[in-house]
């Protein structure tokens, strides 16, 4: 399964109000191996994400009313759909807006296909190192979170069956190996049996 989704063509959203250029970049990458879905509008780009979100998207900055730069802000905070930006200007403001916006590339047109799949490429490649970087740094988050729950399990241990701390460790661990779960699960169910017991305690 793995092997056939790595061979499915990379989708593409390309979005531009120039519909001349739409057609010439939308072509030119469909014939370098990509499948592309070409919008002249956010709202029509909208639309398609909703349906089918691509491996990256392509987005002009200044289009009549909702911005390209809108849509990218959408993008990485909700749909986490990596992008860069094409557009006729090289102010610095600009670049300035599409950088602190998250892009992964930008191009000043006249753009051709030459200079586009390098750009998409490089954005796909950034964009999959900042995946596994954003998977580790959950996977730290969470091993940390256990660890905390295990610290405050083996203190509410020592305390009620006066234990010492090594002690009170190796019962958890024990019990976790017994259940064969993991620690982190055995000691978050010891926290919420004394959370509730302490609610039903109270007056």
């Amino acid at each position: 399964m793995e092997q056939l989704k790595q061979e499915l063509p990379r989708k593409v959203l390309l979005v531009d109000d120039d519909r001349l250029v739409l057609a010439t970049l939308g072509k030119g990458l469909e014939q370098s191996g990509y499948a592309v879905q070409a919008c002249a509008s956010v709202e029509e780009a909208k639309r398609v994400i909703a349906l089918d979100a691509p491996d990256i998207a392509v987005l002009d900055v200044r289009m009549p009313g909702i911005s390209g730069l809108d849509l990218a802000s959408e993008l990485s905070k909700d749909q986490q759909i990596p992008f860069i930006f094409l557009t006729a200007y090289s102010e610095a403001d600009v670049v300035m807006k599409a950088a602190e916006n998250g892009a992964l590339g930008y191009l000043v047109k006249p753009v051709d296909i030459p200079q586009l799949v390098p750009a998409i490429e490089a954005g796909l490649a950034r964009a999959a190192d900042l995946k596994k970087l954003r998977n580790t740094e959950q996977q730290l988050q969470t091993a940390l979170n256990e660890n905390r729950e295990v610290s405050m399990a083996v203190g509410l241990l020592m305390e009620r069956r006066r234990l010492n701390r090594q002690q009170a460790f190796e019962t958890l661990r024990t019990t976790a190996r017994t259940q064969r779960r993991k620690i982190g699960e055995v000691a978050e169910e010891i926290l919420a049996a004394a959370e509730l017991l302490n609610v039903s305690k109270t007056p």
